[in-house]
Order: structure tokens, then sequence, then C-alpha cells
């Protein structure tokens, strides 16, 4: 996969060989282990920062972030006449604090699936606590 760097990490620009939704702290972490249960293990890759916003990146198909609605909370990353986003991609192995993968990819052009991250980002992201 010609796009994760061989060491340390670096910015992708957003839009050509994936877009990204990014939650930041707790939230994307409950994200996380939803969508984990949801594909048996298997949700696509998704890069967590361990400072900062503490964010998570769930990677997604190219194209697939612009034109839906996204919960409070979610930001989208793609690029478009407007606008350019990028997103922080690690390594698999070595030195990349403060980036990890949560989930690594696992085969090339395999990403979370956008409808079901989006359904899963609605009821994390407005649940009610009681």
């Amino acid at each position: 996969m010609c796009w994760i760097p061989h060491s340390g990490f670096q910015l992708r620009k957003a839009g050509v060989q994936f877009d990204a939704v990014r939650v930041d702290g707790e939230d994307g972490r409950r994200l996380a282990d939803r969508l984990e249960l949801l594909t048996g293990g298997d949700p696509g890759p998704v890069v967590i920062e361990a400072n900062g916003r503490r964010g998570v990146y769930f990677l997604v198909p190219p194209g697939t972030t612009a034109h839906r609605s996204w919960p409070r909370g979610a930001v989208r990353f793609t690029s478009g006449p407007a606008h350019v986003g990028y997103v922080p991609v690690p390594a698999l192995t070595g030195r990349t604090w403060p980036l990890s993968w949560r989930f690594p990819p696992t085969e090339p052009d395999r990403f979370v699936h956008t409808l079901l991250l989006r359904s899963a980002c609605t009821e994390v992201l407005t649940r009610v606590d009681g």
C-alpha cells in the first residue's frame, strides 16, 4: 500500500487514496470499539493519536465523506475545489509516536465502510446519558 510510509509518519492528502473522519478523545475510542464489535474485529484502517486532542482517524474510501451529513464531533477530511485536508498516517512498524494503528490496513483498497461508520458515529455521538 503505497500511501503507508516506511518509517515514522507522514501527512497524506485526503481524497486521493482515502478520505477520513476524525472523532476526538473518548468518543473516538468508543466509536472504534463499536466498529470492532460490529465487524467482528476488522473494521478497516483506524489511526489513533496519543497526545493533543487524542484523535481517532477512520480511513474510508476516497470521495465518500463529502456529500453526507455527520454528527457534531465528527470532522471530515477530504479535498475539493475550495479546500484540502491532510491525514497523519503512521508506518506499520517502528517509532511512530504519537500515532499508531488501532486497526492496521489488511489489504489494498480495504477501508472502513462509510455508511456503517456514519451510523455508528451518530449512535455514539448523539447518545443520551441516563
